[in-house]
Order: C-alpha cells, then sequence, then structure tokens
C-alpha cells in the first residue's frame, strides 16, 4: 500500500479523501428541526439573533420537517407576518446544501427581489453558518461558481431566477425548487411562472420537491391560497389555557374595549369608536374565557407538548399545506396586531390587514361603482372647500385636443371632496391650453373656516405621443416651484401607488426631470373601494351636487375583470368600447400627488381650524386684490413646509364641466 506522507502535498491529498469519504456514509436520520437546532445561528441584524431554538416558536417545527415528511412532494407556506417565514426557507435551503445535498432552484417575482434575498437573508446566513459556507466554493474560487446567479457546493447547486426570466427557468433542472411570494409572480408570454418552474424538477420523481410561499392577496386570483386549498390544509391548534379545548386561532374571537365588529365583513362599524388596544385579549370559542398574551404564548409553546398543534383538514396525498396568521406568533402582542388592524381602518387599506396580517385573502365587495347611485348622493357644499377637506391637490390628464383635470380636497383618513372638474380645450402643442391650465394652478378655493387654499401639489401625466410628451415634461420643468409632477401610468399588480422618480432628459438643455411611475391597476383599485364605502369617514368619497351626469359615467367607466390566460387568472381593468374614462383617470392622479407629498392631514386640518399665521383668512366681502401682496409674501415663507397650506388669490371663475372654450 502507498505510504502517502511520501506526497509533498499530503495534507491536501488527505483532505481530499476526507471529503471523498463524507460521501460515501450517509447522512444521521435526524429531524431537519433538530438539524437546524444544532447547525444554523440567526445572523446579528435579526430579532433575535443566535442559534435556532424552535422551542420559542414550535409552529416553525412542523413547518420545517415537513420538507422530509414521508411521500411529500409539494409544500405550500401560506402566511402573515412575524412567522418566521424566512426562517424557514434559510432552513430548508442549508439543509439541501449541508447535510443531504442536491441541487436547488429558488425563484422570486423580481431580479431585485432576487438581489435583496440574496444580500439580506442567504449570504448573511451562510456567512454566520460554518456548516454550511465549508461545503460551498468561494467568491472567484476555480473550484466552482459563487456569484449572483449561482452558487455551487459539494454534491449540488443553488441556482437563483425571477418570474419574468422563463429562458432562465428553463435552461437548468433540480430535484429542489423554491418559489417566495408567488402571488406576486406576474404570468409571461410562456405561461404561470410557478408551473414553468414546477418541470423544473418533475422528472426527479419521487426525489423531487417544490416548496413555495406568499402572503396572500386577493379571492379568487391568489396563486398561495389556491394551492393551500388543494393541499392537505393544516392549521396549529392551541389548546385554552381554561377549558383545554383546543381551536386554530381567529380573529373574529378577539377582543378589545370598543370592538363593535363581528368579523373583517363588518369592520366599519369600529370607525368612530373609542378603543383601547392595551385590552386586547383572546377569546376561546368554547368556555368564552378571554386568554391574556401570557396565556396565549404560553398556550402556543404547550400545544404540542399537550398533543396539540398542526392538524390536517384533508387526507394527505403528496402535498402538505399550512395556514398560519400573525396571532399565532410568539414575539408579538395582542395589543400591537390591534393596533395595526386600527391603523389599516382608518386608512382604508384593510386588505394589507387582511393579507399581511391575518394571512387570508382579501375579497372584493365589488367591482364596479354605480354612477347613479354616486350622483344620487351628491351633497351641496357650504363653501367651495367643505370643512373636512384641508389640502389640495389636482390631477390632469392631456389629451391632444385638450387637458382635463379635477381637483380633490383631502380630510382625515384620506376622505375626498370633489371641488372642481375642468376641461380645457386646445392642443397641447400650442401655448394657450398652458396658459390656462396656469390660471387654475394659481388659483384659491375659499374654505368653509374663511381661510384660502392653494392647490398643493399637482400630477401631470406625460404618456402617449412622443411630441405631446416632450411637451409636458416642458411644461413640468418650467414650473418646479408649484409641486407640478411629471407622471406616466403603469399597468401591474402588487406595485405601489406612486414609485420613487426616474430621472428624464428633456427639451435642447437636457436637463432632467423627475418622472414618478403610478401603479394605475392598484390607484384605480383603491378609488374603485372609496366610491363604494356608504359611510362618511376614512377613504369616504363626497361629490358637489352641480356636477354633471356625465362625469359620473367617466368616474366609474372601468370595471374590474378576470380573464384565464393560459389556465391562470389574470385581474385587469376593462373598459367598454366608446366609454371615456378621463373622470377616473384624474381622480387617479389627484390621488397619486396626494402620496407623492405625503402631509399629515391631521396636523393640517388643525392648523386650518385654528386659522394659523401661515394661513390668509378672506371675508367674503373682502376685495380679492387687496390681499394678493401679502399672502404672496407668506405662501413663500411657507414655500419650503410641506404641510403648509399655501394660499393666493382666487383669479377665475369655475367653467361649467366639458363646455369647449
Amino acid at each position: 500500500m502507498t505510504d502517502l506522507s511520501t506526497f509533498s502535498n499530503f495534507g491536501s491529498v488527505l483532505d481530499a479523501v476526507r471529503r471523498s469519504m463524507q460521501h460515501l456514509i450517509p447522512p444521521p436520520d435526524i429531524k431537519p428541526s433538530e438539524w437546524a437546532e444544532k447547525n444554523i445561528k440567526i445572523p446579528v441584524g435579526n430579532a433575535i439573533p443566535g442559534p435556532i431554538n424552535f422551542d420559542n416558536a414550535p409552529y416553525q417545527r412542523g413547518m420545517i420537517d415537513a420538507i422530509k415528511e414521508y411521500g411529500v412532494r409539494r409544500i405550500t407556506y401560506m402566511t402573515g407576518a412575524q412567522l418566521g417565514k424566512t426562517t424557514i426557507q434559510q432552513c430548508a435551503t442549508g439543509y439541501f446544501i449541508a447535510h443531504e445535498p442536491k441541487s436547488q432552484i429558488f425563484v422570486q417575482p423580481t431580479q431585485g427581489d432576487v438581489q435583496t434575498f440574496l444580500e439580506t437573508k442567504l449570504r448573511p446566513m451562510i456567512e454566520a453558518n460554518k456548516s454550511i459556507s465549508e461545503k460551498m466554493a468561494k467568491p472567484r474560487s476555480r473550484d466552482g461558481v459563487n456569484n449572483s446567479r449561482m452558487i455551487s457546493y459539494v454534491g449540488g447547486w443553488l441556482m437563483f431566477s425571477w418570474a419574468g426570466s422563463p429562458k432562465t427557468l428553463r435552461s437548468r433542472s433540480a430535484p429542489i425548487t423554491h418559489a417566495d411570494e408567488i402571488d406576486g409572480m406576474e404570468a409571461t408570454a410562456e405561461g404561470d411562472p410557478v408551473e414553468l418552474l414546477s418541470q423544473r424538477s418533475a422528472t426527479f420523481g419521487d426525489q423531487s420537491l417544490r416548496t413555495e410561499s406568499s402572503t396572500p392577496t386577493v379571492k379568487g386570483v391568489s396563486r398561495v391560497e389556491t394551492a393551500f386549498l388543494n393541499g392537505d390544509r393544516r392549521r396549529y391548534y392551541v389548546p385554552c389555557p381554561h377549558c383545554s379545548e383546543a381551536q386554530f386561532l381567529k380573529w373574529e374571537n378577539v377582543t378589545w374595549e370598543g370592538r363593535k365588529s363581528s368579523n373583517i365583513q363588518d369592520a366599519r362599524e369600529d370607525l368612530d369608536q373609542e378603543h383601547h388596544p392595551e385590552t386586547a385579549g383572546y377569546r376561546c370559542e368554547c368556555c368564552g374565557q378571554v386568554w391574556t398574551d401570557g396565556e396565549r404564548i404560553a398556550a402556543i409553546r404547550n400545544a404540542e407538548k399537550l398533543g396539540h398543534g398542526w392538524k390536517a383538514e384533508k387526507p394527505f396525498h403528496g402535498h402538505i399545506s399550512f395556514h398560519a396568521p400573525e396571532m399565532l406568533s410568539t414575539f408579538r402582542k395582542m395589543r400591537d396586531i390591534v393596533q395595526s388592524y386600527l391603523d389599516k381602518l382608518a386608512l382604508d387599506d384593510l386588505q394589507v390587514f387582511v393579507n399581511v396580517s391575518l394571512g387570508e385573502t382579501y375579497e372584493e365587495k365589488g367591482d364596479k361603482a354605480d354612477p347613479e347611485t354616486l350622483q344620487n348622493r351628491a351633497e351641496e357644499y357650504k363653501s367651495t372647500v367643505p370643512n373636512g377637506g384641508v389640502y389640495l391637490t389636482c390631477g390632469i390628464d392631456m389629451q391632444m385636443d385638450r387637458l382635463e383635470l379635477e381637483i380633490v380636497a383631502w380630510g382625515a383618513g384620506e376622505e375626498s371632496w370633489s371641488i372642481d372638474y375642468r376641461v380645457l380645450w386646445g392642443d397641447p402643442l400650442g401655448e394657450e391650453v398652458w396658459e390656462d391650465l396656469d390660471d387654475i394652478l394659481e388659483s384659491t378655493y375659499l374654505h368653509e373656516s374663511g381661510a384660502q387654499l392653494s392647490i398643493s401639489a399637482s400630477c401631470l401625466d406625460t404618456g402617449g405621443t412622443a411630441g405631446y410628451t416632450q411637451r409636458a415634461y416642458e411644461y413640468v420643468k418650467s414650473r418646479r416651484n408649484r409641486k407640478l409632477f411629471a407622471i406616466k401610468g403603469r399597468g401591474g399588480w402588487g406595485m405601489p401607488i406612486v414609485q420613487s422618480p426616474q430621472r428624464k432628459q428633456s427639451g435642447k438643455d437636457k436637463r432632467k426631470i423627475d418622472l414618478f411611475i403610478v401603479g394605475t391597476d392598484e390607484a384605480k383599485l383603491v378609488v374603485m373601494r372609496r366610491l363604494d364605502l356608504d359611510k362618511q369617514g376614512p377613504g369616504y368619497c363626497h361629490f358637489p351636487i352641480e356636477r354633471e351626469t356625465e362625469w359620473y359615467r367617466q368616474l366609474t367607466a372601468e370595471k374590474l375583470v378576470t380573464r384565464y390566460i393560459k389556465g391562470q387568472p389574470i385581474r385587469e381593468w376593462h373598459k367598454p368600447d366608446r366609454a371615456r374614462n378621463e373622470g377616473l383617470d384624474c381622480r387617479v392622479y389627484a390621488l397619486a400627488a396626494l402620496k407623492i407629498m405625503q402631509p399629515n392631514l391631521k396636523r393640517i386640518a388643525e392648523r386650518v381650524a385654528m386659522g394659523g399665521d401661515h394661513i390668509r383668512t378672506v371675508q367674503s366681502d373682502e376685495p380679492v386684490k387687496s390681499s394678493s401682496t401679502i399672502i404672496r409674501k407668506k405662501a413663500k415663507v411657507a414655500e419650503n413646509n410641506v404641510d403648509a397650506v399655501q394660499p393666493a388669490t382666487i383669479i377665475k371663475k369655475r367653467k361649467v364641466f366639458g363646455n369647449k372654450k
């Protein structure tokens, strides 16, 4: 037998032999949760850094152990926030790198999401855990690959992709696939990215495993809810500290002083109530006793020891599915969950609470507002701007022969009052129509308190023919001091109403302007939901009685429909042929202006009510001209104050809707 010590690189040869021998010995047969507790440390910077201890959150144990459950081929995680979904993903990925090496594909909704996951989640986890990092190729190493697209390790590789790159998804196959935030993935011309990914592991038969996770979105089109319902539907059962009856936690059973609603559907019953979230508890659905936060957390931690925990509603046929609401989190206090609910209710943004906190889909009440119903509830304003409205924005739509605009007053909770709607006839390539727009944007409006309110921010749509787009850029660029913003609409679900601006070059002088992208699909959904509200308060929309019928038709012209493309439901806004929708577009742009500025509406309302020194109060019989100079000087002082109400003088009478010049 050859004496290895005679080799000059004896140490390297011995290491190579040792590594090779490791693959001849099967890994110890331990549960993934046990392996994780022995080998995984949560990196510094997380809420609870250090070695993983599933006793702190025992529901996570079953979620990670599912990857090695006998016969499993697919796992779906439909979860709320603060439940350790990232921890589960990291443990599963690490397990198939260091303990039972297999090749893996990890898919995120966008390329940016891939980079964020790598930089903030995966790489810090790898660096914090020697058991994983020692198995992986080093960056810029000759022994393998380690970059932003792929990391190789002993026994396999981990490839990263995103939903909009079907070519990347087709390029390789792997027995293990992970898809994160699948409800945020958009279908491509080649079909549903989640199904494309599943085909990458299909050839591995019983050795394949696909995991998918997401916060759910809208009922009927949510991928993760559909997948959850197709699985065995596991929920975590917790025993009552008083009667020992096990139950899974439901929002209907959360109680606090001030709650009037019985479920999410009648949430608006909680408006205009005095709430005390610090009194929040959980009422047992069997004995009626209210659990304190301490009792709830203890019951969750002891559930499995008492024979409860995860229980399936359907027989297991290879597909495990989990639903976990935020109330299951042992790191989240009930008072904070209730406060989150109240905050979202006040902003008329309950979908976020339902999706993120309850881990459930949001069910739309309606997909189209009724114009006749809206017109029938129109009001006689006591002044041009009623008391509740304290902050004016303007949304401007550009057509080839006119500009259309709406001026909206906003109040607490984004309750809104339509103040004016105008059609300015004229070719935008000329000067006259822009001069008319100048007159309007320089005008002020009489508030019921006696104050004069100016338009605080405006958005001008720049989409359309190239020449008109350039003309819109030039107009915005020459009037920057007015808080006039250039915008461009972009479809797609999951986008914010307003994204950070892009720098666009404009004109011969090559000066750049900021172009804000407006998520029109989401913005229209917000508008339509608010039009459907029938109780005054956050989100409610008020209309003046003199507004014409045609405007209401335009405001409600579009309908949200669901089409099926290659078997996948796609939601989109549909406008009947020849129907005009400028009224809806202008309302969306006025909302975008509000979102760009993000004013403190409550504080502004207090200032208007107090008649602060930044507001010029003009009596109804006082000549407008005499106050002009004083107002302009004070407006200049307030120019840099985002929350300031900047008055000037009323310059023009209002024009009748749609009248040609």
